[in-house]
């Protein structure tokens, strides 16, 4: 007789991503029945929603390691971390979407279901062990993204954006699948942890086909973090998308991405003598190039689109030193160069979308000009946010660099290290540029005030007081997570 008895599931486990999933319906309801003459109430339910998702997840942070839902979720202190930091990344940019999203006449109430679903997906992403579950949560994320990019329909750039992202993103998702039908034929599984026992098998074939298809697994999460030379698609999506989708983006995206490849790699330590050297040379040429190409840019979106991939390089050379030696080197500095780097990225990104204003953005490095005119506030913060970006102290951006740093001259893996400090100094070039480009009086030496915007400000002041306060709080705050 066959077992009809449903699988015993951790609701405690599944609750944060119900409630953000279902915040997501809840909002796009108050808009089908509310007139479209403000967001206020979607913008409150959404807040609301990822602050009792975050809530929750804070109190399974002293949680033992267990599998729910027939083994499909994996919840552990890595995941509720990594889905902490991608509400914290989704109640920053939606708190500062709607005067920008006003100013550039496209104050679509879809963006805050969007951004919800895409949150859950991500989240989804960092919970799971499960290959297909893997897929589902990268495609809930994806989709999402795809039509938020493509939001300022008005504009060729946004389209265009969009369009690039879909197509390259099916693409690098058809590299995925692959991987994964692979993988399903050398393990005869979906479960990252049948990797070391399919492995351990003698026979070649089979060892060759899980060579392929963990490779090309691999090959699709790199492109989502946007590893060289998978990065192609990121300075042209980053400069088209509305300035918040972009934010979201460059934080939100990452923080599933690194999270998802954390669980590949640590599941396929057995072959690390193959992907190592790929992912070694990969982390160099990450630093390395996105660094020297961002110093010719001009747009300010293109600029922190290549510091994005640094910074992705940066991680990567983290996950490296953390996968040479699991036993001495912990997580922590992944995830706290995580939080420093949203908390920045998301900063910057709001100060940039001051520069919209009657449906049309500049954001060029002149269109910044003035800015200390305009908003001291705003151009203190940002160059605050800048400063972090370069890894100068005291700053969270400095420390997360010196840990990362540390951790590889510990693993062994001191190119890696030296790399990262010649990239930190050639970055300075780009962002001082910024900086300097706030700091520049306007030629009409016009002294118009910006927008106020409550929101915007903010959380300008909260990635600020976090950017810094970080550095003084970073033991009790690494012990709280439990990555002491």
């Amino acid at each position: 007789m066959y077992n009809t008895t449903p699988p015993a599931i951790d609701w405690t486990a599944l609750w944060p991503m119900i409630i953000v999933a279902g915040t997501g319906i809840v909002t796009l309801i108050i808009e089908m029945l509310l007139p479209r003459r403000t967001n206020g109430l979607i913008i409150a339910t959404s807040l609301i929603g990822l602050l009792v998702a975050g809530y929750m997840l804070s109190g399974q942070l002293g949680m033992t390691s267990s599998e729910t839902f027939a083994g499909m979720i994996f919840h552990d202190r890595v995941g509720i971390v990594l889905q902490m930091l991608l509400i914290v990344v989704a109640f920053l940019t939606i708190l500062f979407s709607e005067g920008y999203l006003r100013e550039k006449r496209i104050p679509f109430g879809e963006f805050y279901h969007l951004a919800l679903w895409a949150t859950a997906g991500g989240m989804i992403m960092v919970s799971t062990k499960n290959l297909l579950m893997l897929f589902l949560g990268l495609e809930v994320l994806s989709i999402a993204f795809y039509v938020m990019a493509g939001m300022s329909r008005q504009e060729a750039k946004s389209e265009e954006s969009a369009l690039k992202y879909f197509l390259l993103g099916a693409f690098a998702t058809g590299f995925l699948l692959y991987g994964i039908a692979m993988t399903y034929g050398a393990t005869g599984g979906l479960h990252l942890d049948l990797i070391p026992r399919a492995w351990s098998e003698t026979i070649v074939s089979q060892r060759n086909l899980l060579i392929f298809g963990v490779g090309l697994i691999l090959m699709g999460l790199c492109f989502k973090v946007a590893f060289v030379p998978f990065h192609q698609w990121t300075p042209d999506v980053y400069q088209g998308a509305p300035s918040n989708v972009t934010a979201f983006m460059a934080a939100g995206v990452k923080i599933a991405a690194i999270g998802a490849l954390y669980r590949v790699l640590e599941a396929t330590l057995p072959l690390k003598a193959m992907w190592f050297p790929a992912m070694f040379w990969i982390a160099i040429l990450t630093m390395t190039v996105a660094n020297l190409v961002a110093c010719l840019q001009r747009d300010v979106k293109r600029a922190l689109a290549y510091s994005s991939i640094a910074h992705a390089g940066y991680l990567l050379v983290g996950i490296l030193a953390h996968a040479q030696d699991p036993q001495k080197i912990g997580l922590g500095t992944i995830v706290f160069y995580l939080l420093s780097y949203s908390l920045m990225t998301i900063g910057a990104f709001a100060v940039v979308s001051l520069t919209a204003k009657d449906g049309k953005e500049g954001t060029k490095f002149a269109d910044l000009a003035g800015l200390w005119q305009r908003s001291p506030g705003a151009a203190a913060a940002f160059v605050i946010f800048v400063v972090s970006l370069i890894g100068v102290p005291p700053t969270a951006g400095f420390f997360g660099k010196l840990l990362i740093f540390q951790d590889a001259l510990r693993a062994n893996l001191t190119p890696l290290a030296i790399v990262l400090a010649i990239n930190s100094a050639i970055s300075a070039y780009y962002y001082i540029g910024m900086i300097l480009a706030a700091f520049v009086a306007t030629p009409d030496g016009q002294t118009q005030k910006t927008r106020s915007d409550i929101g915007l400000a903010s959380a300008c002041i909260i990635c600020a007081t976090g950017t810094v306060a970080m550095v003084f709080f970073i033991s009790p705050l690494m012990s709280w997570l439990g990555f002491n």
